[in-house]
């Protein structure tokens, strides 16, 4: 069996012809600039031509998976790829059911749970009858099943089962908002103007085609009924049954008791109408797309805490059963590592049957939570939701799970799994790692942070530079031989040659934000000075409050006060100084968009422009093609075959679904009269698989874009495909693209900008170049807040806020705040250790 993985002239992306060889069974770290081919290497490369390959060894069909340009790859293992995208977006998931604990937790339940009598109101210990398979996960609503009888009064209650405690399922869900915690009623005032009729845009959420469209379904359903309907008379003047049918449709029962029994309209066109709201209902139930409205469903709801459970999710009778003392409740919402310390003393209180019952359970349980500790992040509790994880804590949740697998002879390739994570935690993460590796798999990391590229056993730098400028092995070899390569971008740093940019003179600031009662999650009702028109990091370990503080209380507050949304900022008393700030941007990781159309280009707008510039050629007025032609998400100009997307999506049916390039236009998304447009030569197609950096050079000459495309390029982004699908992007990516786009705006007065580790992904050498970035924000008087683990812009922080000591329960209090050197010298703060090592 070979013990390398060798790679000859490979040539996908900026890759240029590149060979190179991997050591097997080793830690491997790929480095480089942002840009230089490393994750078309490892991903693009390494772990398709893997899966393909594995998937031809099975006999199964590969047509759609294209095998990447590249003369030979040997020594493959089968592969698996654990990226920085959350694989389970939906609000039912949780932290507790995407690694499992939870389900353990239900078992142990089940089995051994102690209730009141509903009647009497004592205790009703487990049933004795304790056989049956303890992982029997019945649908039904036990109520229908077997019961137990109450030792006291005779009452029967229905026997526990899993779905007794499941969130998910009908016999352990709270039935007001069946699991969700939160119930979210519809804002009739952002659907209707009741000053403005039908056909004058009374409905908000219609455009001008359907506010027609439905404005005759509206007057033949009236002309059924025999009471008419006036699309041109103000909503709020409209008669009880007319409202009625516009707001809940034909089929519900607020209409129908106008019209008695009378028989409906049998089609749309002859006026049967669902109702504004009733649509609006079913759309969000089924969690239907916004298409065809003129607003997100989303913006039209308000939500709140369920009235009934608390938030809690489960119902009544499932929130009452103890174990030990404690409710399925009160260990949700401890932190991981407090459930670990609550199972230790657990086995001791069981009697004989319950311990045999219990250690299954728990041998299990407790390996798990083990390994989430390890990995760092003990501070989770199980009741997060998993769409609220940042990147970096949904990675490190998939590698838990791998860490139980126990497979061997696998190569693991992870994108920067230190992402989110504090220097203090890194070691933990690394030892992770080595463990991955000794099991006898192939660790293939894409990583800058320096403390993992010292303790890789071998390292590979792409570059030199991004884009067309990378692309080229530099150096590959130990760290040392990275770090005393003398053109090294990552060796300069690993040397010490190179550093961050210091800390600018600043004298101290005027004024200040203070936050007063800081209280929500874990925070221990601290009060924090934040200085305006400076640079200001929020730091400590993860989990140690600085999201609840940045974003639960003060971007809630500042979104409350400056553009009047709903969302009830996390507990505190009060904050000063809002007077001092204009407007408030916040710039997080959340995707820029959840469809493969969305790009860099149209978030930004900047596709807007490029549109138009190929619109006012001559060749385009002579073909009579406007704007409009140019896009990709409108008939007219697009491929009619992919709609616009270049690719088909083919159902491998119990295999995931693979794209292939469309026939008619053979992925270049337009039709053939479009693409015969060309700008400087280059047609629209060609211009959406450039990178920023060569469009920048395209489009010099044209302000519109070039201006956007600068920006893009200033936020580390230059080597960025201008048609990459958003949904590829990576959170820190996501986060300099949006971030970009608000400097374009140019709004005038003094911005306090909000930026949730706007580090991520980004290689020592960009991170100077996006201080360079926040330094001339604060220069021209705004205000920056970062929460940030990198220390390089921490050290260049006119402020440090520290918070600490520890994640969960164990943190939520002020440890320091001052400069970095003030903060450096606080013994009790894990950031100040750091800190004094750079320092």
């Amino acid at each position: 069996m070979t013990e390398q993985i060798i790679v000859r002239g490979a040539r996908l992306h900026n890759l240029k012809n590149v060979s190179l060889t991997i050591p097997k069974n080793k830690l491997v770290v790929f480095t480089g600039l942002s840009g230089s081919g490393k994750s078309t290497m490892a991903f693009d490369t390494l772990y398709i031509e893997g899966a393909r390959q594995y998937m031809e060894s099975l006999g199964l069909v590969t047509d759609g998976m294209t095998r990447p340009p590249v003369d030979v790859i040997t020594g493959l293992s089968p592969s698996i790829s654990v990226d920085q995208h959350l694989t389970n977006r939906s609000p039912r998931s949780t932290v507790g059911t995407a690694t499992e604990v939870f389900t353990y937790l239900r078992v142990l339940f089940a089995r051994l749970g102690h209730r009141p009598c509903p009647n009497c109101g004592r205790d009703v210990a487990p049933s004795s009858d304790l056989g049956g398979d303890l992982w029997d996960e019945d649908d039904s609503d036990p109520a229908d099943g077997a019961t137990v009888p109450c030792p006291h009064c005779g009452t029967r209650l229905p026997e526990l089962g899993m779905a007794s405690f499941s969130f998910n399922k009908p016999a352990g869900a709270c039935p007001t908002c069946t699991g969700l915690g939160v119930v979210a009623d519809l804002c009739i005032e952002r659907v209707f103007d009741p000053a403005r009729s039908v056909a004058d845009g009374g409905v908000l959420i219609w455009d001008a085609f359907n506010a027609d469209r439905f404005a005759l379904t509206l007057q033949r359903a009236g002309q059924h009924y025999g009471f008419g309907f006036d699309p041109h008379q103000p909503i709020g003047e409209l008669g009880e049954a007319q409202r009625d049918l516009l707001y809940y449709g034909v089929d519900s029962a607020e209409f129908k008791r106008h019209v008695s029994n009378a028989t409906p309209p049998s089609s749309v066109v002859k006026g049967r109408f669902e109702g504004v709201l009733t649509n609006l209902r079913r759309r969000y139930a089924e969690g239907i797309s916004d298409s065809g409205l003129a607003v997100k469903t989303e913006t039209l709801y308000t939500r709140h805490v369920c009235p009934d459970c608390g938030g809690t999710r489960l119902k009544a009778a499932s929130r009452q059963v103890t174990v030990a003392g404690r409710t399925i409740i009160e260990l949700s919402q401890m932190p991981l590592e407090g459930v670990a310390d609550w199972l230790a003393g657990l086995i001791a209180g069981l009697n004989d049957q319950e311990r045999m019952i219990a250690e299954p359970i728990l041998t299990d349980l407790d390996g798990r939570i083990r390994r989430l500790t390890r990995i760092g992040v003990g501070y989770l509790t199980m009741e997060r939701a998993t769409p609220s994880l940042s990147a970096g804590e949904a990675q490190r949740l998939r590698l838990a799970a791998l860490l139980g697998s126990g497979l061997t002879g696998v190569l693991y390739v992870l994108d920067e799994p230190t992402i989110g994570l504090h220097q203090r935690d890194t070691a933990r993460l690394i030892a992770v790692l080595r463990q991955l590796r000794d099991l006898g798999n192939t660790v293939l990391v894409i990583e800058h942070d320096l403390e993992m590229i010292r303790a890789a056993d071998h390292v590979i730098e792409f570059g030199p530079g991004a884009g067309k400028h990378g692309g080229q092995v530099v150096v590959c070899g130990s760290p040392a031989t990275v770090a005393a390569h003398p053109t090294s971008p990552t060796g300069a740093f690993l040397s010490g040659r190179a550093l961050g940019p210091a800390r600018p003179a600043r004298p101290p600031a005027d004024s200040a934000l203070v936050l007063y009662g800081a209280r929500e999650h874990n925070l221990k009702d601290i009060t924090v000075r934040i200085p305006l028109a400076r640079l200001v990091a929020v730091t400590g370990v993860s989990g140690s409050g600085k999201s609840s503080l940045m974003f639960d209380i003060l971007d809630k507050a500042a979104r409350a006060r400056y553009y009047g949304a709903d969302e009830t900022p996390g507990a505190h008393d009060r904050i000063e100084g809002w007077e001092h700030i204009d407007r408030v941007i916040t710039v997080d990781q959340a995707p820029i968009g959840r469809m493969p159309r969305s790009n860099a280009a149209t978030y930004t707008d900047t596709f807007t422009a490029i549109r138009q510039t190929f619109a006012e050629t001559e060749e385009a007025r002579q073909r009579g093609l406007s704007g409009r032609h140019f896009s990709f998400n409108t008939p007219g100009g697009r491929c009619e075959r992919c709609q616009g997307a270049g690719v088909l999506t083919v159902n491998m049916h119990f295999l995931p679904d693979v794209q292939v390039r469309c026939p008619t236009c053979h992925g270049r998304r337009f039709q053939p009269e479009v693409l015969a447009v060309q700008y400087r030569g280059v047609d629209i197609a060609a211009v959406l698989d450039k990178t920023i950096e060569e469009a920048l050079t395209l489009f010099a000459d044209v302000p519109a874009v070039a201006e956007r495309l600068e920006l893009l390029a200033e936020v580390g982004l230059g080597y960025l495909q201008l048609g990459q699908p958003a949904t590829t992007l990576s959170g820190g990516e996501a986060q300099r693209v949006k971030l970009a786009k608000e400097l374009a705006r140019r709004g005038a007065g003094r911005t306090l900008y909000l930026l949730d580790e706007p580090t991520t992904g980004l290689h020592p050498a960009d991170v100077a170049r996006l201080l360079a970035l926040l330094q001339r924000l604060v220069d021209a008087g705004h205000s920056v807040i970062v929460v940030e683990h990198h220390l390089d812009l921490i050290r260049a922080a006119d402020w440090v806020i520290d918070l600490g000591p520890e994640g969960g329960e164990a943190g939520g209090q002020l440890l320091a705040e001052g400069t970095p050197e003030q903060v450096a010298a606080v013994a009790a703060s894990h950031t100040g250790r750091c800190l004094r090592a750079l320092l």
